[in-house]
This record gives structure tokens, sequence and C-alpha cells, in this order.
């Protein structure tokens, strides 16, 4: 019998098609897997997003007296918080804890109830406060991570902005990592640039993606340009609040050094090594004392202004200042009571030192921070 009769045909073609029916279907399940593995995590409509974070977030209400003013001594305020524990943990901004007298929260919108600071830093401006007697229940949020960004992610910013009630407004990542020249200290809070609307009041509220997560916490708005506003990244938060809550505090070690890299051609024109350019150094700090001198002389080169005439520290315990990632990994690494030895070079002399560190405390420049921002909570 032949091998190409029609029972035999009719067999061969009904297993061929078995076969290509599986690989198809093979095939389909292998394209559809990296849809659902690596999509979006979810992508939830806003008015859900609102719904799942708006029971965490509370208003703060604020009574703070300036010991030091005549006039306008007493100041009220509103801010924003989000709870993030069991515990009824709240975290905020610092600025707009600071110096209170009278610390009120609202949950859920109802009854205020008494609060008290837990721990306060001035560096990043976080805060962590609690309720003195907790009534009600708590609902913490959900927190994400903020080093999975991408620019052009969709995000919510929720708070009381203006003292009026719970808001939401919408927009998307617009940068991420950006330093904001606010402070000596600033390049040690790289923040989220978002469009998302945030006025005085919203300080303190949560930024949040679109899995209903808490990737930010809002805390600067620009004055004087629109859809410029800035959050505290949540991996920053995590990694501080157990200090906060354990210590009342961030425990850094104080160099009181401040300056920035120096650019080539600043290099060129003065002779020196590359290194970090010492502008201003902290009064009573262990650069003071160690004689260290920072600059006098305002030069711009572009949009930036350096102070000229200081030091330019080249090694911090033999390693070469090249970049400013650097010197962010070293000063990062630093603890109270390390004895770091630096080089530097002033006039076309190289100089060697050892300091041993003591614990930064809140300065005078912190104070003013605070002060200037309570008036635009």
């Amino acid at each position: 019998m032949s091998p190409y009769n029609n029972e035999n045909n009719t067999e061969y073609q009904l297993r061929y098609f078995q076969k290509l029916m599986i690989c198809l279907l093979g095939f389909w399940i292998w394209a559809l897997i990296p849809s659902f593995v690596f999509a979006a995590p979810c992508e939830k409509p806003f008015s859900e997003v609102f719904s799942d974070v708006s029971p965490s977030v509370v208003r703060i209400f604020i009574i703070a007296i300036d010991p030091y003013s005549a006039t306008e001594r007493v100041q009220m305020g509103v801010g924003t918080g989000v709870v993030i524990d069991d515990n009824g943990h709240i975290v905020t901004n610092a600025h707009v804890v600071y110096e209170s007298k009278e610390l009120l929260v609202s949950i859920a919108d109802k009854d205020m109830q008494a609060a008290e600071i837990v721990g306060l830093d001035p560096v990043t401006d976080l805060a962590v406060i609690k309720l003195t007697s907790p009534q009600g229940e708590f609902h913490k949020a959900n927190l994400g991570r903020s080093d999975e960004l991408s620019i052009g992610a969709d995000v919510l910013a929720v708070g009381y902005p203006l003292g009026i009630g719970k808001t939401a407004t919408r927009g998307i990542v617009s940068a991420i990592k950006r330093v904001i020249p606010l402070s000596t200290f600033s390049w040690m809070t790289p923040y989220i640039q978002t469009d998302a609307a945030i006025y005085p009041g919203n300080s303190g509220g949560p930024l949040v993606n679109r899995c209903s997560e808490v990737i930010g916490i809002n805390t600067l708005y620009g004055e004087q340009a629109q859809n410029i506003n800035f959050a505290i990244p949540i991996d920053l938060v995590r990694e501080l609040v157990p200090q906060l809550i354990k210590d009342g505090r961030v425990i850094r070690a104080w160099h009181g050094i401040n300056g920035r890299i120096l650019p080539p051609q600043l290099m060129y024109i003065m002779g020196s090594s590359p290194g970090f350019l010492v502008e201003t150094i902290e009064p009573g700090s262990p650069a003071e004392k160690l004689k260290l001198r920072g600059g006098t002389l305002p030069v711009k080169i572009g949009m930036e202004e350096y102070l000229l005439g200081g030091d330019v520290i080249t090694k911090v315990n033999d390693e070469t200042l090249t970049d400013l990632s650097t010197v962010a990994r070293i000063a990062k690494n630093l603890k109270v009571g390390d004895k770091i030895q630096l080089e530097y070079w002033r006039e076309g002399h190289v100089y060697n030192v050892e300091v041993v560190l003591p614990e930064r405390p809140i300065l005078p420049g912190d104070v003013r921070y605070f002060r200037e921002k309570k008036r635009s909570r």
C-alpha cells in the first residue's frame, strides 16, 4: 500500500496541523509573557489612586512663636502629612513643624488631635510627628520606590493647599535627581521634579504613582515659575525615618566645609590642581579650627556663581576629588568620630592636615531656612 494513500495522508495532515497549533500557541504565550511581567505594574485611574491614598493623608495645624522677634511673633500655619506605619507615625516637612508650640492633626478631616514632634532633620527638610493620645483608626500609606521612577511617569500630588480641603493635582515626573541650591547641603537631597501643582499647604503631602504608592514627599514649589515643583524621594525618606524615630535627629559628621568641584576653566586660571573649591567655612566647625580658608571674590561663569580665593581640597584620605559624585560618596560615608586626612592646595602650595569629626548641630542657617519657609508653607 502506498504511504501516500488518502487515509495516511489525512492522518499526516492532522498530526501536522496539531503540531502547528501547539507551536503557534507556544509562540502566543511566549509573546504575551513579557507584557504581563515587564509592563507597567498598574494603570489605575487617578480617581481610584486618590481614593486609595486619601485616608492616609492628614492636615496639620501649627501655632509657632518666634522668641527673637518683637513683631509677628505668633505664626499660624497649615501643612500636610502622611501616615507611614501602623504605629501612627506621620511624615511631613521639617519647616512645617519647626518651633511649633501647638501641633494639631486632623485625621479624615474630623476632630483635631494633639501631636508632638518625634524627630526632625534640617538638612533634608523631613520630620516625623505622632499623636500624643491617638483616637480613631489609622490608614497607613503604601510606600513605593523612587529609584524605579522614570521621566514622564504619571503622578498625583495630594494635600491641603492654602488650608482648604483635601486636594489632588495630577502631572508627570519632569526630572529626577534634581539638585536645587537652597543651602550648602542641598546636594545631599536630589529632588524629584514634577509639574503636578503644589501650593502653600501642600508641604509634607505625598506624591503618588499610578499604583497608589507614595514615591515622594512634596516640599517645594516654584514661586517664580509655573509647573516646576519638587518632592523628596521616598527612598531617602525610608532611609532616614528609622533614625528620626529612634534618635530624634539624623546623626551626621560635621566638617563645616561648603563649596563645589572646581571647573576646568577656573582650574586653569588659578593654576591649581583638580579638587573641591572651598567657598565658605561654617563658624565653630572643625574646618574653621583647622584654619581652612573660604572664598571672598564672587565670579560668575554662565549662571553659576563661584567664590574664589579659598583653598582647594585635592584629596580626602588619599582619594582624589575629581567629581561631585566622589565628594558625595565620601561625605555620605563619614561618621561621627572618624579621623580624616585632608590634602589641600593654597596659593601654589600643598598642605596636609588631620581632624576628628564631631556631630553636626542645628546651625543658624538651618533656622533661617525654616523661618523663611514658614512664610510659604
